[in-house]
This record gives C-alpha cells, sequence and structure tokens, in this order.
C-alpha cells in the first residue's frame, strides 16, 4: 500500500512492490494505478531467501504508465544463481514488445465472488466497461464463470498465511530481537492459529494448491486471460476495516489462553474469515498458482473513487498482459484528477 500511496501522491513516478495475495494490485485498484504482478521466478526474492509464503508472495510494480512497468520489469526481470524458481528470459524486451499489438485474444470474465460474498454495482460496472472497451478493439469477450473452487482456495490461501505469520514472528524474534508483543493483535492471532495447525494440515493444503493450479491451466486452455474486477466494492473509508478494540482483546486473549487452533477450525471462525475476504476475493487465485496479474485502472465512481479490473494471464504471461494495457491505455487514457474530498 505504501508504494501505490507514495506513486499516487507523485512522490515517485514508479515503485516496487511485493504481493503475497494481492497487496500489489489491490492497492493500486484503490489509487487509480497500473498495478503489476510479475509470474512467480520472474523477478528473484534473493538472495537472502529462496521464496515467501511457498512461492505465492512474488515481486512487482506499482506505476501511473504502462511504459514505465515494462521498464521496471526489464530491470528487476531475472534469476538469482541459486534461485528455486528460473522463468525463460522474454524473446524481447518488455519496454519494447509494448510496440506490438497483443493479437485478437480470447478473454473470458466473471464477476461473481468466487466466495459467495456481495459484489457491489460498481464493480460489476467496472467489468462490463472493460468488455466492452476490449470487445470495441476486437478482442473475443464473454462471461465464463468462475473457473475454480473458490472457497477452497480462500481456505487454502488463509491456513497457508496464518502458518507464514507464526514463521515471520518467530524469524523476526530471532534475527531481529523484535517481541512478539510488539506485533499487532490481530498478526499475533494469526500467528497462533499458523503455530497450532498440524504438518500434516499443511502439507493437505499445499497438495490442493497444485489442484487450483491445475484448474487454472484448463482455463487458459480454453482462454487466454481471465477478467475479473480488482475489488468487489470501490475504496473503503480510512479505518473501516481495522478490528473493533474488543474483537482485538477477545481473539488476543483466546491466543494467550492457546484456544486460537481450537478456534480456527470452527465453523464460525471460517466463516468469518471469509467474510473479511469480502472485499477482495479475486487475487489469490494468481499467487497461489504462480500466474502473472495485472490491475488496470479503467473506472471511476461519480464520487472519483478508482475502481481497478484483474486480468490473470497464463505461465509466461507478462508480455501479452503488458501489450494489452497498453493497447487499453491508449484506448482510454486513465491519468485522472484525484477524487475530490468526502465528507
Amino acid at each position: 500500500g505504501g508504494s501505490s500511496a507514495a506513486v499516487a501522491a507523485s512522490v515517485v513516478p514508479v515503485a516496487g512492490a511485493n504481493d503475497g495475495g494481492g497487496s500489489i494490485r489491490i492497492p493500486a485498484a484503490a489509487c487509480g494505478l497500473f498495478g503489476f504482478m510479475a509470474g512467480r521466478g520472474r523477478i528473484s526474492m534473493g538472495p537472502m531467501m529462496g521464496e515467501a509464503l511457498n512461492g505465492a508472495a512474488v515481486q512487482g510494480v506499482v506505476s501511473h504508465s504502462v511504459r514505465d512497468s515494462a521498464a521496471m520489469l526489464d530491470v528487476l526481470q531475472g534469476p538469482e544463481p541459486h534461485a528455486p524458481y528460473h522463468m525463460p528470459a522474454p524473446e524481447v524486451p518488455y519496454l519494447q514488445c509494448l510496440q506490438r499489438p497483443p493479437g485478437r485474444l480470447r478473454i473470458g470474465f466473471s464477476t461473481v465472488s468466487p466466495i459467495g460474498t456481495p459484489v457491489d454495482p460498481h464493480a460489476l460496472a467496472a467489468v462490463a466497461k472493460a468488455a466492452a472497451l476490449l470487445t470495441d478493439l476486437g478482442h473475443h469477450v464473454e462471461p465464463c464463470g468462475t473457473p475454480f473452487n473458490g472457497v477452497q482456495l480462500a481456505e487454502d490461501f488463509l491456513l497457508a498465511w496464518f502458518c507464514a505469520q507464526a514463521f515471520i514472528i518467530d524469524h523476526i524474534h530471532h534475527t531481529l530481537g523484535i517481541q512478539p508483543k510488539h506485533v499487532e493483535a490481530d498478526t499475533r492471532f494469526m500467528a497462533a492459529i499458523g503455530r497450532h495447525t498440524s504438518a500434516l494440515r499443511l502439507l493437505q493444503c499445499e497438495a490442493r494448491w497444485h489442484e487450483h493450479n491445475l484448474a487454472l491451466s484448463g482455463f487458459h486452455a480454453r482462454y487466454d486471460l481471465w477478467l475479473s474486477p480488482t475489488l468487489a466494492a470501490p475504496p473503503p473509508r480510512l479505518g473501516s476495516l481495522a478490528t473493533p478494540p474488543a474483537l482485538a482483546l477477545v481473539s488476543d486473549v483466546v491466543a494467550r489462553l492457546g484456544l486460537a487452533g481450537w478456534l480456527g477450525n470452527t465453523p464460525q471462525f471460517k466463516q468469518t474469515v471469509l467474510q473479511n475476504l469480502g472485499w477482495t476475493p479475486y487475487t489469490q487465485l494468481a499467487n497461489l498458482t504462480g500466474r502473472p496479474a495485472m490491475s488496470v485502472p479503467l473506472y471511476r465512481t461519480p464520487e472519483g473513487l478508482p475502481l481497478g479490473v484483474q486480468f490473470v494471464a497464463g505461465l509466461n504471461g507478462e508480455a501479452l498482459l503488458l501489450q494489452l494495457a497498453a493497447q487499453l491505455e491508449q484506448a482510454q487514457p486513465w491519468r485522472h484528477p484525484p477524487p475530490r474530498p468526502m465528507s
């Protein structure tokens, strides 16, 4: 979020960012920026680590223009000598590939939330507007439904996320001397669930990641790109997503009593967690499957709030995404004045 805020405020024209479940695309969509997440292995996580979040967390760029993101990707792409993931180098530099049209693409779109949560009419309108623009540009665009089991994918993402928080708290304690009590209560609670997750359950979760990968591979055998909202609703008011103090206190007590593992397995908790993903149910797919994805700022609400649309490509699809983004930017330039202050 900090990178997107800095670029949107014109502190810098472009900034690097990382994305473990939408952290490039979500703030880019909320700030009216172009947010580009490279596929797994395109940009090295090294030299201090080989992967993060089982390979789900990757690097990318946020910028105003597609040109700047392409130029940055040319600089950043390529593996460390001992990186666990290696992607083939692009045939031509990404900046140069922007001069080539993407050709006529088959694009499948879906707007229903993969986890069954509500979708704001503005998010639906954003995809409808993008689909119409794509059709005008000569692409074949059609509804395709959700190409994966959204509820299962969300649960598998969150379980790995909880376990990662336990690892991170332990890691920063041993390497930096940071005490767990200095970490936010929400993070401590997620870490407590992760700490009480069995190795068997985590391995079962990771095995299902490959099932989601197969589902998306089947989709990309029929379509070049998947189109969806980036966000299920316009950007919320500042502070509206914060955990209520009473709930934070209860979570902290539960974690201290060692009951987080039990609570994390209850249907009520799982439903609550899924509801919390309701604003961003579309973005985790690309992370779990290692696909490149982008948020393109093609829509604004009547109040001037930005709302992006997401495209997910197949493996090694960075050039295709950038070519399409350049075509969209030329057809509908997206530099806008900042939204009016809201009371």
